[in-house]
């Protein structure tokens, strides 16, 4: 059973990227404490703070890791095109918090009012720092997944696996900038990158160059 399990779902190596990812973040994390460089624009403070988008800001580790697994169990093909869109976006990510350490103080330093949504708001901020911020990954990745659920032939099909992903992705982007988690510097940056690794992911036929190879094999033989 575990040896056809194995075989059948073996892509699911790509995983161990995160292997790569997660101990690069935690040293930034610790390395980038008080100098850094401050990422701010005026529409960030006319931006309100809404506690209640703390809910979809969690919502996004249920998002990304569902939509990874999904296309992992039926997929393979878009599995490794969703895992390209995203692994790159987070590398860009990674190198631009080593070399341009950045920040911002946008988080409230008090609060009007008094909730559970305002209490998970303090322990996101207690948890995660306000440096290490642009682009932004909860809207990078967020807008990959929802692309990629867009261009499944089955989720198509759905009367509320598209709309519904979108409402969640949505809903996700805005909820980094109203929890003040981001600036919008880091949401415009994360949707530039997007559209730049779009084309890399989705656009180059790699099935052209594979056949090339064989092509140019078969003539030295």
């Amino acid at each position: 059973m575990w040896k056809t399990l194995f075989h059948k779902y073996k892509h699911a190596w790509v995983l161990l990227y995160l292997f790569i990812y997660l101990p690069w973040f935690i040293y930034v994390e610790k390395k980038v404490t008080n100098h850094y460089h401050i990422i701010h624009m005026e529409i960030d403070d006319k931006i309100p703070f809404i506690e209640y988008f703390i809910i979809p800001y969690l919502l996004w580790f249920l998002y990304i890791a569902i939509t990874i697994l999904y296309f992992l169990l039926t997929n393979k093909s878009e599995y490794y095109k969703i895992c390209a869109f995203l692994f790159i976006g987070m590398t860009v990510f990674l190198i631009v918090s080593t070399v341009y350490p950045n920040g911002h103080h946008l988080r409230p330093v008090s609060f009007t009012r008094d909730n559970i949504f305002v209490d998970m708001v303090k322990f996101i901020y207690k948890t995660d720092t306000s440096t290490n911020i642009f682009p932004s990954i909860h809207v990078y990745n967020s807008i990959c997944c929802h692309i990629a659920i867009q261009k499944n032939s089955r989720l198509k099909q759905s009367k509320w696996a598209v709309p519904g992903s979108f409402i969640l992705m949505l809903s996700i982007c805005l909820s980094t900038i109203f929890i003040k988690q981001h600036s919008m510097f880091d949401v415009i940056t994360a949707v530039i990158m997007v559209i730049a690794v779009y084309p890399i992911v989705y656009k180059v036929d790699y099935s052209v160059l594979t056949s090339s190879r064989k092509e140019e094999q078969y003539k030295q033989v």
